[in-house]
This record gives C-alpha cells, sequence and structure tokens, in this order.
C-alpha cells in the first residue's frame, strides 16, 4: 500500500492514478487493477444516491462508504472525501469527523475542499497525523454559489488566488492537491511551483496525476463531464445482461437443470 510519503516521491518520476469508489466490489476491481489512490468520493450523492449534487451527503453517509471500500482492498491508498459542513465550521467537529475516517473507517487520508478556510484546518489536521488532500478550482460542494459547475481560474486575479492558495496549503502541510477543471496552462505552473503531487480532473496533462469518477471511466454513466473519458461501456453491458435475464425467465429457459438440484431422500410432502 503506498503512502503519502510515497505518492510525494512518485510525483514527477511515474504519474499518479487515482479513481473513486464507493462499494465493496467496486473498490476490489480498482485495487486489483494497481491503481495507485481510491478516493471515496462525496460524488456518490449523484453518482450512487440519486441526488443532484453533493451537498446532501452526510458524515454517517461517507463513513458507510469508506468502510466498504477499505474492507475491499489491499493496496491503493484510501482517501476520504469530507461532505458539505463536515469541516470549516468548528473545529472539534472537523477533526472528530476526519478522524472517524482514519480511526474506525479504514482511510488513509482525507480531502477537504479547500479555500482560505481550510489552511489552519489542513495545519491543524497535518499535525495531529490526519493526511489531508486539498481540493482547488471547481469545488462542487459549493453549487449554490457557484450556480452550477463553470470553469474555475479562468482570468488573471481568479488564477493567481488559486496559486496563492495551493501554495498556502502545501505549507500547511497537505500532501497532494486536486485541481480541477481549470485552465491546463495554470494547473501546469501550480505543478511546478508545488513540491506535493498535483492531481487533475479537467486540468489537463501537466499535473502529477489524474483522478475521474469510476462511473464515468467504464462508461456506467448516462452522462459525462466533457473532461472525462470513457474507457469501456460498462453500461450497455449491463442492460445486455438483464435483457438476457428477462428473456430467460420469461422464456422458461433459466433456471435449467444445471441451476437446480433435487433431493432425492425427501419423501412426498402430500
Amino acid at each position: 500500500m503506498p503512502t503519502v510519503r510515497d505518492l510525494r516521491e512518485q510525483a514527477g518520476d511515474e504519474p499518479i492514478t487515482m479513481l473513486t469508489a464507493y462499494d465493496a466490489p467496486t473498490a476490489a476491481i480498482v485495487d486489483d487493477a494497481g491503481v495507485d489512490i481510491i478516493l471515496v468520493g462525496d460524488s456518490v450523492g449523484n453518482v450512487s444516491l440519486g441526488h443532484e449534487t453533493t451537498v446532501p451527503v452526510t458524515v454517517d453517509g461517507i463513513a458507510h462508504h469508506v468502510g466498504a471500500v477499505s474492507r475491499a482492498t489491499d493496496d491503493a491508498l484510501i482517501v476520504a472525501d469530507m461532505p458539505f459542513l463536515s469541516f470549516g465550521v468548528d473545529e472539534k467537529d472537523s477533526l472528530e469527523n476526519a478522524g472517524r475516517m482514519l480511526k474506525e473507517e479504514g482511510a488513509q487520508a482525507v480531502k477537504l475542499e479547500s479555500g482560505p478556510h481550510t489552511i489552519e484546518l489542513t495545519e491543524k489536521m497535518a499535525q495531529l497525523g490526519i493526511p489531508v488532500m486539498a481540493h482547488l478550482g471547481l469545488t462542487p460542494q459549493h453549487v449554490n454559489q457557484y450556480g452550477g459547475y463553470p470553469r474555475q481560474g479562468t482570468d488573471q486575479e481568479a488564477a493567481e488566488r488559486i496559486l496563492e492558495l495551493a501554495l498556502a496549503h502545501e505549507e500547511a502541510g497537505a500532501f497532494s492537491l486536486v485541481l480541477e477543471h481549470v485552465p491546463s496552462n495554470l494547473a501546469a505552473e501550480i505543478t511546478a511551483a508545488l513540491e506535493i503531487p498535483t492531481i487533475g480532473i479537467g486540468a489537463g496533462p501537466d499535473c502529477d496525476g489524474q483522478v475521474l469518477v469510476v462511473n464515468d471511466a467504464v462508461g456506467l454513466s448516462e452522462w459525462s463531464p466533457s473532461f472525462s473519458k470513457q474507457f469501456g461501456n460498462v453500461r450497455e453491458e449491463m442492460k445486455s445482461a438483464i435483457d438476457d435475464y428477462i428473456s430467460a425467465v420469461e422464456s422458461e429457459s433459466f433456471p435449467a437443470a444445471e441451476h437446480s438440484h433435487e433431493e432425492s431422500d425427501l419423501d412426498e410432502l402430500y
């Protein structure tokens, strides 16, 4: 299992791979494939739970999924995504919520959607032994403030602010930084400025690693963002298998003899 120190040393030498997972079977497949980091993202809200955004996801909800993922994996670093209002409001609650993911659910790190309000919190968590992955650019928990999911860092002032926050979180002790939906030249500049690894999603090819939502990567999602790529078509495979199952049951070809057994020692009941 890679440690946060291993990932820092890997940056610049070998690209870091990261995918989300929310359940044990998916996590086991992702882990067996050799992904470096599994993020148990609050994207579970709109990917798996039917919500329109990540905002409704709770601490208990994330903990439930982190536990399932950690029990099914052996090699990948497990990062728990801290949900909306689980951090940054009260320091004591923030530390307890994050610590729970490591102490009770088996994660090795947490991810915070970051801003000026998380610099001191990142430093405190790092001091207490809670590794922090920072997250700048598009931060989906701010969907109600953004009015959607627009690109970030597209003008000089906004780009400078993201760079300043990246440097501040590195100094505070973050072990890595996710950059989401920002210009590729900004991501390249931030990557060059930091010693900690950057992991991009919609941030171009010059980050130290890449992350995608697993449902998008395998082609399970009905829709995926423009910066994503489907590397398979699991949705169509599932539909085909389910269609075949329905047809087999309706035609009475399933279950066949090999799917059942008789017990010869049973007496007739009537």
